[in-house]
């Protein structure tokens, strides 16, 4: 990654740096995953397209474990808009999909014994992180693991899968979304992002030069594929436009609190890069953002819906879609006065609550459960 200079609307200067941990070498061509193809249209230029999307987080992972091709057909299966798959990189070098890269609550790596001693700590984004790291496996490896609930507790009906599906690659995504759109007639898209780049370079990869080869191999690198690349590093996005040729949309994806991890050391918090300023400056880097939803409609202090922010008319005078997260029918997750009962995990008032992002202009929405994203909008639409 290249050091760049941005300027904000704070009136300071960012830099974008390079991680000085030692990489390690990376592998010159990772190994190809096996994907099967079939005639017809894959749906390689936007179509049609919903608004605003719905986008299924990490597929229908309120139903299924989360980053399975189980998941992703489900949540189209819902209605669902485009699929979310977030990407991390195994020893070989190959693009696969789990939330982060240590894997120990997303598989069943725990209960292989031939893999015990790949238990470790590592530092990841600053903090100590113990447990089994996508990194320390081959691709060969990964795929004789499991995917699993992460949330089993709160979610009874998607633990009851644990152990039926593999790990996917990112390959193996982008050619089920080919498949998907020939076999519903209508374009789906997907939404990869990239996780922990500053991480996964300083183990030696390139996570968003892998990015931008396996979507110009899948015609996805123009400016009206089906596509959105995200990441909470502003490096990574940049790179990915101005070192490997991205010519597709990208999202910085932000929270509410904390900054980005590539710009820990000059301080940057994206409460600096979300002015109004700021975000007309980012435009010429980013297509939209990917907001924590309570950027765009505030909690109050006893945890009930509060007011609208300016977020997403700020991001739109600057050109720019938002698109916030996460969207959870759970109790547990929704605003307070949303909660139906006290069962945290029984399902409250998500239509309710999506309703209120809709209303106030959202271009997309990430949901667990898209099936009832998909009804609230249609409910919204028609009035």
């Amino acid at each position: 990654m290249h050091p760049v200079k941005i300027t904000t609307g704070v009136l300071v200067a960012l830099a974008l740096v390079t991680p000085t941990t030692t990489a390690t070498a990376v592998p010159a061509a990772p190994p190809e995953a096996k994907v099967s193809t079939t005639s017809g249209n894959p749906g390689y230029r936007e179509k049609n397209t919903a608004d605003p999307l719905v986008i299924a987080h990490r597929g229908a992972s309120g139903y299924r474990p989360e980053h399975t091709l189980a998941a992703y057909e489900l949540s189209v299966e819902q209605g669902a808009d485009y699929i979310e798959p977030d990407l991390v990189m195994t020893k070989d070098g190959v693009l696969v999909d789990r939330h982060e890269p240590e894997i120990g609550g997303t598989t069943d790596v725990a209960d292989h014994p031939e893999f015990a001693d790949r238990k470790t700590t590592k530092d990841l984004d600053g903090k100590a992180v113990t447990g089994w790291f996508v990194d320390d496996f081959t691709l060969a490896e990964l795929k004789t693991l499991r995917a699993t609930e992460r949330l089993g507790g709160m979610r009874p009906e998607s633990a009851s899968y644990d152990g039926q599906f593999e790990v996917p690659t990112f390959e193996e995504v982008l050619a089920q979304r080919e498949q998907l759109s020939r076999s519903t007639s209508r374009v789906i898209g997907i939404f990869p992002e990239i996780k922990h780049s500053t991480y996964l370079h300083a183990e030696g990869f390139d996570p968003e030069a892998e990015v931008a080869r396996l979507a110009k191999k899948y015609h996805l690198n123009h400016a009206k594929a089906p596509i959105w690349v995200q990441s909470f590093e502003l490096t990574a996005l940049k790179d990915l436009r101005d070192e490997h040729g991205w010519k597709g949309k990208s999202a910085f994806l932000t929270t509410v609190n904390g900054g980005p991890f590539d710009l820990q050391e000059q301080g940057t918090t994206y409460a600096e890069l979300t002015t109004a300023s700021s975000m007309q400056d980012l435009s010429q880097w980013i297509d939209g953002f990917g907001p924590e939803k309570n950027a765009v409609i505030a909690r109050e202090a006893d945890g009930s819906l509060g007011e609208p922010t300016t977020f997403v008319e700020d991001a739109h005078a600057a050109g720019l879609k938002v698109t916030p997260w996460t969207f959870r029918a759970e109790n547990t997750f929704l605003p307070t006065d949303y909660r139906i009962g006290s069962d945290p995990a029984a399902h409250g008032r998500m239509a309710d609550e999506v309703t209120k992002f809709y209303e106030v202009g959202v271009d997309g929405v990430f949901c667990d459960q898209p099936d009832i994203c998909v009804e609230a909008r249609e409910a919204f639409l028609d009035r």
